[in-house]
């Protein structure tokens, strides 16, 4: 698939350059954990970025730069041990301990603020960030189940962390990608050997179709 090749080739080069949303470089960073092929991709783009990064002409850093970095890392370092009480009693904890870095440590943290909320029967959905540049969700599909037929206002790309699905596409496991576009309508459905954990982003969100997509609209037609 050129497309794929060509758009999957711009991701790890927008990411080794440093330009891409938290949330599709949270979705590269948590499949350069699970694939060596790509984590030994991403060392070579930044190789050849930090070549061209030291030909720029170098900033005078804002008085106090090292210092206010320093502190910032402290107050990060507080908030991580606030939470920890909490993130340990969080629902899933078992599963979501499993989770590659840097995934795990966002999941847990969004464990904490909303929890996972269920989707349809079978399939649940943990919001891990969104922001205008972009929305971060971690699917929860147990084995048949299916996430309803939908197509999306922007690009979306899919990361198979465990188990597996399949869709008008074809089939996807582990480290694996699906591209959609706003043009792309599918149904994911769970394996059945076991549940499937799938990181998607995207910069528009979904737009469902059928009975769902009727109440979406009646509500404002608001992306989810």
């Amino acid at each position: 698939m050129p497309e794929m090749s060509s758009q999957l080739s711009e991701l790890y080069s927008a990411y080794a350059a440093g330009t891409l949303s938290p949330s599709f470089a949270l979705l590269v960073e948590t499949q350069a954990a699970i694939r060596p092929d790509i984590r030994a991709h991403l060392t070579q783009a930044e190789t050849l970025s930090g070549i061209f990064f030291e030909r720029e002409a170098q900033t005078r850093l804002a008085p106090n730069a090292y210092e206010k970095t320093l502190h910032a890392i402290d107050e990060l370092e507080e908030e991580a041990d606030s939470r920890q009480a909490a993130q340990m009693a969080s629902e899933r904890l078992d599963e979501i301990m499993t989770l590659p870095e840097p995934l795990r440590e966002k999941a847990l943290e969004s464990c904490v603020r909303g929890g996972w909320k269920r989707l349809t029967g079978g399939v649940s959905r943990l919001d891990i960030s969104r922001t205008s540049a972009g929305s971060a969700h971690l699917y929860r599909i147990k084995p048949g189940a299916s996430v309803p037929s939908h197509s999306h206002f922007g690009n979306e790309l899919t990361l198979v962390v465990r188990g597996g699905f399949s869709d008008e596409t074809g089939s996807y496991g582990p480290g694996d990608l699906a591209f959609n576009t706003p043009d792309d309508t599918h149904t994911p459905v769970g394996d059945d050997d076991g549940v499937c954990m799938a990181l998607a982003v995207s910069d528009g969100g979904m737009q469902f179709k059928g009975m769902l997509g009727i109440l979406q609209k009646v509500f404002g037609g608001r992306p989810l």
